[in-house]
């Protein structure tokens, strides 16, 4: 079976970290976390945001106050 040379090395130094902190999941997060912000980089989620609508939904009361109602209901 071909192997790639990449993802071995990869491979070899994820466990090479887990193994330095004792394949503790907890200790690994707390790691990660103080690490990330150790960085100073400024991280962002790009998880979706509760309560917006998509826009073909029509329900503009989501999106604030000054927002249109663009639904075409029938009456």
């Amino acid at each position: 079976m071909w192997q790639d040379e990449i993802v071995e090395e990869i491979h070899q130094i994820r466990e090479a970290y887990a193994k330095s902190l004792n394949y503790d999941l907890d200790a690994i997060f707390e790691d990660l976390r103080k690490k990330e912000a150790e960085s100073g980089k400024e991280v962002v989620s790009l998880s979706r945001k509760h309560g917006l609508t998509t826009r073909w939904s029509g329900r503009a009361r989501d999106f604030g106050e000054d927002a249109k109602d663009t639904s075409r209901r029938s009456t």
